[in-house]
């Protein structure tokens, strides 16, 4: 029984850092219909950017280090995105295999700029005291408390979506703008300016997921592709465009990845790809999602 509840609050673990990367996904493919394939560069190169600003002051014991990384790991992110969607894909809205075909361009160029900088070797950010350390679970035992503070922030992260798209005026736009962009526009909305808004803040909680991850287990190259796949398969399984959605289908694959470790590890990959196929077979629009 210890042994099935740690597979479960391991899935769950798992589960918040998938949430946190792939809701980031299911704003920008979801909503704006943006086929975004960086969004595993995005997570990638926040992990590097907060891990340069972490490192010195980490060095010379500063005990708000780690704060520090991920606040500049999410900005960069942020900002990265807002250019991308200015530079790049603005003003190719509704070419999805272009938009596809530029941003997997994009990321090859981000991996190869980012190992020429800092080599291949895995860097792991540390967790500050606060979160540091273990905490007693019942019928788990001690469990690492940055395990837990993942799913708190993944939590977090949620709410505050489902917040912003059904209680403000800027997810009342964006909800709009799936549906009719022309008529959101005649309205005299800006969407340009609210397409830049939404690709930044889900650029950040890609970044947001790379600071996080790379907390939990080492940040090394080839992250980028192995998230960026996981983003798909949460956000095809649990529905486009929709927050509980995404969070349903991270809790699925991050349980069904972990049960399957345990029992088949050989095969556990296949596990993921059964339940995608068996949502698309019965539900092609995902549990959640719209038709």
């Amino acid at each position: 029984m210890d042994l099935a509840a740690t597979i479960v609050l391991n899935g769950l673990t798992l589960a918040a850092l998938y949430f946190i990367v792939a809701s980031g996904f299911s704003l920008i493919f979801g909503l704006m219909r943006v086929v975004n394939m960086a969004h595993g560069a995005m997570y990638l190169v926040a992990g590097y950017v907060g891990y340069a600003v972490f490192e010195p002051l980490y060095d010379r014991d500063v005990w708000y280090a780690w704060y520090v990384g991920v606040a500049a790991g999410v900005a960069f992110a942020a900002v990265f995105g807002a250019f991308v969607q200015v530079v790049l894909l603005g003003w190719m809205q509704g070419q999805e295999l272009r938009q596809a075909l530029v941003t997997i361009g994009l990321s090859i160029i981000v991996a190869d700029q980012l190992l020429a900088i800092y080599g291949g070797t895995p860097r792991q950010f540390f967790a500050p005291d606060a979160i540091f350390g273990s905490t007693q679970v019942p019928g788990v035992g001690g469990y690492p408390t940055f395990r837990l503070v993942q799913i708190g922030i993944a939590l977090a992260v949620g709410i505050g979506l489902w917040l912003l798209l059904n209680r403000t005026k800027l997810g009342m736009m964006i909800r709009a703008g799936v549906d009719d962009r022309q008529m959101l526009g005649a309205c005299g909305v800006n969407v340009p300016l609210v397409g830049v808004a939404v690709f930044a803040l889900g650029s950040a909680l890609a970044g947001l997921g790379g600071v996080v991850g790379a907390t939990a287990q080492p940040l090394a190259m080839g992250a980028d592709g192995r998230f960026l796949l996981i983003s798909l398969v949460v956000v095809i399984v649990g529905g486009m465009g929709s927050v509980t959605g995404t969070a349903l289908g991270a809790v699925l694959i991050g349980l069904a990845e972990q049960i399957g470790q345990a029992l088949f590890p050989t095969y556990s990959v296949i596990l993921t790809f059964v339940i995608m196929v068996a949502v698309l077979a019965l539900r092609p629009q995902g549990i959640l999602g719209r038709a």
